[in-house]
């Protein structure tokens, strides 16, 4: 009788997710993927690292759900949390919300595989981060009433019309020259595959004048002007609290690295005979509490 070959061991479950509007969010303008990373960080922080980076947005990185998904304990993950913030990968926060009229808190670990100082997170967090770099455009001479990004684009999208349909192929004048007006299409909200769409869009089999042509389309099918938007308000800050405790750093010396004063080490601990005094305290209440209890239980006796 042929013996039946035992099964492979199952995939571990796939990470969860924390509830909703929790768990992790990705830092923006971060730089590609690449294998060196977290090189500069050492082997667990880097391992950690890594392992946070491929995780989805909204995943739980709490530190208990790390411990089960990782070759580490809860000190070990915790620390290297701790090591992480310091390093300029993440940041712990917070804001408030309210829920069916009810106030709380909604927490967040922003990540970042590129390394951040404070004045960056800082900016981030106070909704003044900077924008992700765009790709390079190539300059193109200034024209009235037209932003160099939105004249470059228009530029590009008349210049690579011959690409996709050579019977639209227009020369650098005379992209030149229908510049603005494209341009005037970004302006009024529309996109690149858009405009390329209303300019491609049933083509007569042959176009004598492509200048003509396209300059006619992007007359007659401008989009409409946007209509005015009521000013929204402000979006909540975000409150950075200390990655080690999750506490605020206002008045808790302060907050480096995503860590306050007490967790970098810079509040110094309580003197022995301080510890001593407030423990026969507590001792003290709880004997207090218990003598108390007795007494009650005799009376009802």
């Amino acid at each position: 009788m042929a013996v039946s070959q035992p099964s492979t061991a199952p995939r571990p479950p796939a990470h969860p997710l924390a509830n909703p509007g929790y768990g992790k969010k990705s830092a923006p303008g971060q730089a590609p993927r690449s294998g060196r990373d977290f090189t500069h960080l050492p082997p667990r922080e880097a391992a950690i690292a890594g392992y946070l980076d491929r995780l989805d947005d909204e995943a739980d990185i709490s530190i208990k759900t790390l411990a089960r998904h990782l070759p580490y304990g809860q000190c070990a993950v915790g620390t290297a949390l701790n090591n992480l913030s310091a390093a300029g990968h993440l940041r712990r926060v917070r804001r408030p919300v309210t829920v069916d009229g009810c106030p709380r808190w909604v927490w967040h670990t922003f990540f970042s595989r590129t390394a951040r100082d404070d004045a960056w997170w800082g900016a981030l967090l106070a909704g003044e981060a900077p924008v992700t770099p765009m790709a390079a455009v190539e300059p193109v001479a200034p024209v009235d009433g037209a932003s160099p990004a939105a004249r470059s684009a228009a530029y590009g999208v008349l210049a690579r019309l011959g690409r996709i349909d050579p019977r639209l192929t227009l020369s650098a004048a005379e992209c030149g020259s229908l510049e603005e007006q494209a341009a005037e299409w970004f302006a009024r909200g529309a996109g690149e595959p858009q405009l390329v769409l209303a300019l491609l869009a049933g083509l007569p089999e042959r176009v004598a004048h492509p200048y003509g042509f396209v300059r006619a389309r992007l007359l007659g099918k401008l989009p409409p002007e946007p209509a005015p938007v009521a000013p929204r308000s402000a979006a909540p800050r975000y409150e950075v609290v200390c990655t080690a405790c999750g506490e605020p750093g206002e008045g808790n010396g302060g907050m480096r690295g995503g860590l306050c004063g007490g967790c970098r080490g810079g509040r110094p601990g309580l003197a022995s005979e301080d510890v001593h005094a407030r423990a026969g305290q507590l001792r003290a209440a709880l004997r207090a509490g218990r003598s108390a209890e007795r007494t009650e239980k005799g009376a009802c006796v």
